[in-house]
């Protein structure tokens, strides 16, 4: 049986080669198949998920998105059939490029630590694991192993100017894209080690001239060394970072900084955590760092995370977080919150409330975090965290109106009545709109949401996973989930107006997702849109070609009872395509020119 299968998987990963081009080509509007270059089979490698996506503002034909991508991770029956480990020493940041607004996508394969080729033993018997990873292609973003660290993905990514030899930032030098994510060291020898703590935040840098190009893409050289951002110290685990360049050259005195916003955890979980930004005003060579909310987590402050950073036209530095309420409840009431700098991040004001907000979701005691479509389902920790952008005029500053948009998912009427909120502030934040839910299905759980204004300030995209189907307590109904993109037209005087849907992406059982560990279903924690003058383009976790697992699936129910199972043999007894989530976009022309 699992030399078939391994035969089989074989097949299926020379088809898919064979199949998907370099560069998938697509209408503009429709589904396009961001993750191009991975695999349908075997999990783990077709595994996509948590997509950010930005446009370069001063060559707005480019589009860059990353994931977090398993594409180079072992397959399960490497080892013991029933364990999907994520392999050591192999990234997960993946990066794809279009050069036609989104209508096609290129994703690059470099070269660095691989176990891509470790598809397992036909002999049943072995429970060691036999993957030995090499040198060889990768599918993430490169020159870490050469450095001696691991990618470890929650990826963003943000344009900015390139400095020429004096450190003078100007669009006429070049675009130069930032990525950030998470990374650890590659050694587990302290005297081999890059840095100190757990998990530090790490950003990668690759150059235009004056764009990116294929050409330029393509080649790994091209990238330069990541730098490790945050000051670590040994007790410091970073988490879900968020990049942003002053890109308002002829308004903003601080027009090239470049911020980052992270989550500290300090010591053992559930202690010390609070926000810090860091902040290049060299193009991202040095960093230095401030912290912008207290270090609690206690019955009042549970803690904080999944921060969004921009800047406006004037270089005022705009930081929104959620400030969680009690897990372990349904219906906990949590805020989102907002600090601003007005000296290019080097001072920053006290936290003020933005909304409150009714967390999404209901405790999974196996799982250990909330999930909306039911046992076992996907996590929603962050689905109440805020999508914030800023009409900032870029790439000059000029014609900016600086109002902001802000949207998250809420279950203030309930489960199974989860909305798309949001809201907006026309007066840098010192108020803001009513709350709306803007879903347009009646169906529609929103569970992840993501909004941007055209830097203009005439144009809102939004768009969100939608859950069609009620909560379930049991693993054997079908769930469905699919991503929705909508559009309104913006001014200052009214706000957001004429909400219309785009695009509704084809449905997905979210059951054929999954986390590593085979307990629950996997979708991360966000998905993005990001808004030119002229058309938006919109990310969203697409499971449509997932395949779902019977026995996973009964593996996971008996997780609820007393008398709990023991993992399958994933790829003795599954579909190929079990666990295929990818990612999925859209590029819109504004519809309302």
């Amino acid at each position: 049986m699992r030399l078939m299968r391994s035969a089989a998987i074989l097949g299926l990963l020379a088809l898919v080669a064979a199949l998907v081009p370099a560069f998938s080509a697509s209408a503009s509007g429709g589904d396009v198949l961001v993750t191009n270059g991975s695999p349908m089979g075997p999990f783990s490698q077709n595994k996509q998920n948590e997509t950010p996506v930005v446009i370069d503002p001063a060559h707005p034909s480019v589009v860059v998105s990353g994931a977090n991508e398993e594409i180079d991770m072992e397959a399960c029956n490497a080892g013991p059939p029933n364990d999907c480990p994520f392999t050591p020493g192999v990234g997960v940041s993946g990066v794809y490029f279009s050069f036609n607004r989104g209508g096609s996508w290129f994703q690059p394969t470099y070269t660095g630590w691989t176990a891509r080729f470790c598809l397992g033993d036909p002999d049943s018997s072995v429970t060691t694991d036999t993957c030995q990873p090499e040198v060889g292609p990768i599918g993430t973003i490169p020159k870490y192993f050469e450095n001696g660290l691991v990618a470890d993905g929650d990826p963003a990514v943000t344009f900015g100017p390139q400095p020429d030899s004096n450190g003078h930032f100007s669009w006429a030098n070049g675009s130069r894209l930032y990525y950030a994510n998470l990374t650890s060291n590659f050694s587990s020898q302290r005297s081999e080690q890059g840095f100190k703590g757990f998990e530090a935040i790490a950003v990668s840098r690759l150059d235009g001239d004056p764009a990116i190009t294929p050409s330029i893409a393509s080649n790994g050289d091209n990238w330069m060394d990541p730098v490790i951002a945050s000051k670590q110290n040994a007790a410091l685990f970073s988490d879900k970072e968020q990049v942003w360049a002053d890109q308002a050259q002829q308004t903003s005195s601080f027009f090239g900084n470049v911020y980052v916003c992270y989550g500290a955890f300090r010591g053992p979980p559930g202690h010390a955590q609070s926000l810090i930004v860091i902040r290049s005003t060299d193009g991202g060579d040095t960093w230095t760092q401030q912290q912008v909310t207290p270090a609690s987590n206690n019955g009042q402050h549970f803690g904080r995370s999944g921060c969004t950073i921009r800047t406006d036209s004037e270089g005022t530095v705009y930081v929104f977080y959620e400030e969680f309420g009690q897990f372990a409840t349904e219906g906990q009431v949590g805020s989102i919150n907002m600090v601003k700098s007005f000296d290019g991040g080097v001072t920053w004001t006290d936290p003020q409330v933005v909304t409150s907000i009714v967390e999404p979701g209901v405790f999974d005691p196996v799982l250990g975090r909330p999930t909306m479509d039911g046992i076992a389902g996907f996590r929603v920790d962050l689905a109440g965290s805020p999508s914030a952008d800023i009409a900032n005029g870029a790439p000059t500053g000029n014609d900016a109106t600086d109002d902001i948009v802000l949207s998250w998912a809420d279950a203030r009427d309930g489960l199974n009545n989860e909305h798309a909120m949001f809201i907006d502030s026309t007066d840098h934040g010192n108020s803001w709109s009513n709350p709306v839910a803007v879903e347009t299905g009646p169906s529609d759980r929103p569970a992840y949401v993501a909004s941007s204004i055209s830097p203009n300030g005439t144009d809102v995209y939004l768009d969100y996973d939608a859950v069609l189907t009620p909560y379930s307590d049991n693993t054997t109904d079908v769930r469905q989930v699919q991503g929705v993109v909508l559009h309104a037209d913006f001014s200052s005087g009214t706000g957001a107006t004429n909400w219309t849907e785009l695009h509704r992406a084809m449905v997905g059982d979210p059951r054929g997702s999954s986390q590593n560990g085979l307990t629950a279903e996997f979708f991360g924690d966000y998905l993005y849109t990001a808004a030119a003058r002229h058309y938006g383009v919109a990310v969203w976790m697409d499971v449509r070609d997932a395949g779902v697992c019977d026995a996973i699936n009964e593996y996971r129910g008996s997780l609820y009872t007393d008398s709990p199972e023991s993992k399958p043999p994933v790829q003795d007894v599954c579909p190929l395509t079990f666990g295929n989530s990818d990612i999925y976009s859209g590029s819109f022309a504004d519809p309302t020119p």
